[in-house]
């Protein structure tokens, strides 16, 4: 099972910097950024904490860390055009020599939207175009030119070149839905994510099963990523809007394991409970030789 880290894009680019130099230098398996520009918060909020770029951090963080896989957890598709975006994503496979994965959603954070003036359709809608854009990246990434008319999207002999270092580049969509995305996901990715603990996870991964049945698709050829937020050493805070485990080593191992037993292929661990500096990167060892042992 691969291990990586998940640096919040709210800190300071050194600490990021700082997180992901550590986990190369240590033996993790990747680094993580999240696609966001603000907290998500109430529209009638304003956003407390600032936030860095995905794909600026992406390219930043792959030119300077060494080894290690870089992902985006997930771009939303709504923010971009998808022909940009598989530029984008082409030009960081190259300037990481070919280590970056390519997540990808549908996009879903309402003040974003709704303080850029940017379209935040209905769901049907929502996840009609990204389906759209996903046959646009795997047509663009993978494909000399491409030819494209949907509802949403419009390509005439499209090329995007260089085409990536990886053949394929894997392309990773964060899914939960049950009916739909993760029908998307049997249909698309190369690798699924999703937020949850063990049992959540199982049941989401033997829906996925059944959708690649559907679909005619070997469900062993879809990575299984999953993350939930970890406390090393002290009680779990309550009423969080994501699952956390922990609290100590012997229960981070038992939670560890679970995700083993269901045959999670990457757990990804988000350091929002980790603390900074010294004390974060402690928590990063401590973690790391708990999967590892």
């Amino acid at each position: 099972m691969r291990l990586s880290i998940w640096p919040s894009a709210s800190q300071p680019y050194t600490g990021i910097l700082e997180v992901a130099r550590h986990a190369a230098d240590t033996g993790w398996d990747g680094v993580y950024i999240a696609d966001h520009f603000m907290p998500n918060l109430p529209i009638e909020q304003r956003p407390d904490k600032p936030m860095l770029e995905a794909g600026s951090l992406a390219a930043a963080l792959g030119a300077a860390i060494p080894r290690v896989r870089i992902g985006t957890l997930v771009y939303g598709n709504t923010y971009r055009h998808p022909a940009v975006l598989a530029n984008m994503a082409a030009t960081v496979d190259h300037i990481t020599g070919g280590r970056f994965v390519f997540g990808v959603g549908a996009g879903w954070q309402v003040n974003e939207h709704h303080q850029y003036g940017i379209e935040l359709p209905p769901v049907k809608q929502l996840l009609d175009r990204f389906v759209e854009a996903l046959q646009v990246w795997h047509g663009l990434l993978r494909t000399p030119t491409t030819d494209f008319t949907g509802e949403y999207y419009q390509l005439t002999g499209a090329v995007c070149e260089p085409k990536p270092v990886q053949d394929p580049l894997p392309i990773l969509i964060g899914a939960k839905g049950e009916k739909r995305m993760l029908k998307v996901v049997a249909e698309y990715a190369d690798l699924w994510n999703t937020w949850g603990l063990p049992d959540t996870i199982a049941h989401k991964s033997r829906v996925l099963d059944e959708h690649c049945a559907t679909v005619g698709r070997d469900p062993r050829a879809i990575g299984r990523t999953a993350q939930a937020l970890v406390v090393v050493d002290g009680p779990l805070p309550q009423n969080l809007p994501v699952p956390v485990y922990g609290g100590s080593a012997s229960e981070i191992a038992r939670t560890v394991e679970a995700y083993r037993a269901i045959g999670l292929d990457e757990l990804i661990i988000p350091d929002g409970l980790l603390g900074t500096g010294a004390e974060r990167l402690k928590a990063l060892d401590t973690i790391q030789a708990v999967v590892r042992s």
